[in-house]
Parts: structure tokens; sequence; C-alpha cells
């Protein structure tokens, strides 16, 4: 009887010190919903105490008070890149199952400071949620700095998602630990830009079919269906497995400037596929993403990881898509092609470019969005 009385009484202190926002492991517990926190990326609010996701590169910021910050996420979030203020970007782990709680930074002068995070990893089978900050004890989150004003939108498979990139080894094969949006073509392109960009990728997706499944598609989960929803889902019917899978995405929380679409590369994959298909998927993804971002332009890239014919039929078939689309009245529609990799020290795992090809490509990209875009 005492045990369960002692329980009890632990249960409600835990409660009252969260509603008091001070978190037992001293220090002042700061709330997801705090309206401080800044977030970017397909993230779903259905429970603000838990806001949840699982595509690369979901961003939060804040800034804070005091000399030290504390991170916690659900057991098995995975991984995130932190950075605070303009110091070097480190990873941070939440892989096992009571990891709850991640030190950011301790012993910093007593002072403002900027923390930003990006998610690393495709999460489609963790279902990450951020779950607050812990500050020194009696401090607060202050105004952060505003996203830029510049918005990019990346749509892709495993090359946008960052597949291995910190890999050493082409034949080695996936792990989350070698896999790093941060240092995507995508985010670097991004940051050379100064702009924000979001992700809807997910390695083996395809347009019409994805990696190594049916010659007739892949219709319940390639990308014109999955990028409908907030999350990601092997396959519609599993969307039970988290609530938030269920969500139709709100595009008007999101109207980038340009949209760039990187797939085909698991289409076209062991030599089983279908041309007419593989139009009629680009064709159907493109209306999807202009009925959504009416005012954007649309860019379909190719590159890295097609090669001889693969990659001369996803050109042509692209110069097609673009080209209809501009004789149909749409004249901001575009096509760009980033390098293949040309050698083993471009490799990460799988084949997959590693984080110089990254770059590379990075490179590539930023020069032609920034005439494109007129971002100098």
């Amino acid at each position: 009887m005492k045990k369960t009385f002692l329980l009890a009484l632990m249960a409600i202190t835990s409660l009252t010190a969260f509603a008091n926002k001070t978190f037992p492991l001293k220090g002042t517990f700061v709330s997801p919903a705090d309206k401080h926190i800044l977030y970017a990326g397909r993230i779903s609010f259905t429970n603000p105490e838990r806001p949840a996701w699982n595509y690369p590169g979901v961003q939060i910021v804040a800034a804070f008070e005091g000399t030290s910050l504390k991170m916690m996420a659900k057991p098995n979030s995975g991984y995130f890149v932190a950075q605070i203020d303009g110091a070097e970007p480190f990873k941070v782990a939440f892989r096992g199952a009571k990891d709850s709680v991640v030190t950011l930074a301790t012993a910093l002068p007593d002072a403002r400071h900027t923390v930003r995070l990006m998610y690393a990893i495709e999460g489609y089978e963790m279902y990450p949620e951020f779950w607050g900050f812990i500050l020194d004890s009696g401090r607060q989150l202050v105004d952060a700095p505003a996203f830029p004003s510049r918005k990019i939108e990346f749509i892709g498979n495993s090359i946008t998602c960052g597949y291995g990139n910190e890999g050493t080894d082409r034949n080695e094969h996936f792990e989350y630990e070698t896999e790093n949006h941060y240092y995507s073509y995508a985010s670097i392109t991004a940051r050379n830009l100064c702009a924000q960009h979001w992700v809807v990728a997910r390695s083996g997706i395809g347009a019409y079919r994805n990696y190594g499944e049916a010659k007739t598609g892949s219709p319940r989960s390639c990308m014109p269906v999955q990028y409908e929803y907030t999350g990601y889902a092997l396959d519609l019917d599993l969307r039970k497995e988290a609530s938030f899978l269920k969500e139709k995405w709100d595009f008007s929380r999101y109207q980038p400037d340009v949209v760039c679409i990187n797939l085909g590369t698991n289409d076209l994959s062991t030599r089983n596929y279908d041309l007419t298909l593989l139009k009629q998927g680009y064709q159907k993804l493109y209306q999807l993403v202009r009925t959504h971002n009416p005012k954007a332009k649309i860019v379909f890239l190719t590159g890295s990881m097609l090669y001889n014919q693969e990659l001369k039929e996803a050109r042509q078939l692209l110069d097609e898509v673009t080209a209809e689309a501009k004789k149909s009245g749409d004249k901001e529609v575009y096509r760009f092609d980033m390098s293949p990799i040309q050698s083993n020290e471009w490799y990460g795992n799988d084949y997959h470019p590693n984080i110089y090809q990254d770059e590379k490509m990075a490179g590539e990209l930023t020069a032609y969005l920034r005439s494109l875009m007129n971002w100098f």
C-alpha cells in the first residue's frame, strides 16, 4: 500500500513539474508548442506536444538564454544534425529504446544562443517525434531568427535523402549511420542560395514504379500517391501505423518559389520498366505539383545515378513532358541535368553519391537556380 501511494505521489509530482514547466532533470522544460520555436518541413501538429514526421530535412530552430541546452525526442527517433550559433554542425542520435534526452550544449557563455536542428535520415519506420527542450533553470526561449524568404521544395528518392553519402565503400549497404540529408545536394543547394527547403523524398520511390517492383508500376506507393500526404507510408494500408500518416497535406502551409523533381532512377531500375507508364507518372506528378503550387517554377532533374541507355531515356522523356507542358501554356516548367557519378572516389554506400558528389551536384544546381530565380 505504501509503495502504491509513493508511486502515485511521484506521478503527481512529475505532472506538476511539467505544468510548472520545470523538468525533473533540473532545468526549465520548454514545450514543442512554445510560440518561439520555428518549424520547417512536412510535420504533423495534430498533437502539438508531439510534432511528428518521417521525411528527412525537417528543421527546428529556436533561440534560448543561458549556458546549456538539452533536447527531448521520442526514443529511437533517429539522427539529427545540430548547430549551436555559428559553430560546426554535429550529429546527435536517439537510437536506444529509452533514449529521450540528449545534451546539445553545455558550458556556453551566459548569453543568448541559437540552435538549428535538421532531421538527417528517413524516418519512415521510426515515426520520430520532437518532445521539447530543457534550458537552465529560470531561463526561457526568445525570438528565433526567421527562416529565409526564398523557398525550395525537393521531391526525390534516395539521392535527395542523402542515402549512404557518409559511406566510404560502394559495396556496403544501407545503414542509418551513413545517411545524412544535411550533406545532400538538396540541403547544400539551399544553404548556398540562402533559401529554406522542404523535402518529400524516400529511398526507392519512383514516378510510377518503385525500385525492383513490377513493370506495371507501384500504384499504391509511388510519388504521385505519396505527395498528397503529410508523411510517407510503405503502403496506403500501413497508414494505420502512425495516425499522422493518414493526414492529407495542407499545401497552403508552404508555397515554394521553385520545385525540383529528381525521380526516374528507380523507375528505370533492373531493366524492367515501361517508358509509356513512366511518362504518364511524370505527367501525373507534374499536374499535382502545378495544381498545389500554381506560382512555382518546376524543374525536372536528372543525374548522378543514371547512365547510358537509361539516362538517355530519362532525359528524352523529361524533355517531352516539359515541352508538352509549355505547349499547353505553362511557361514555368524547366529541365536541368546534373552530372552522373564518374569514378569510384565519388561513391558512398550502394553506389550512391558520397558527400563530395553531393557537393558537386549542389554546385551545378546552385548555379542553375541562381540564374533561373535571379537569386544573387
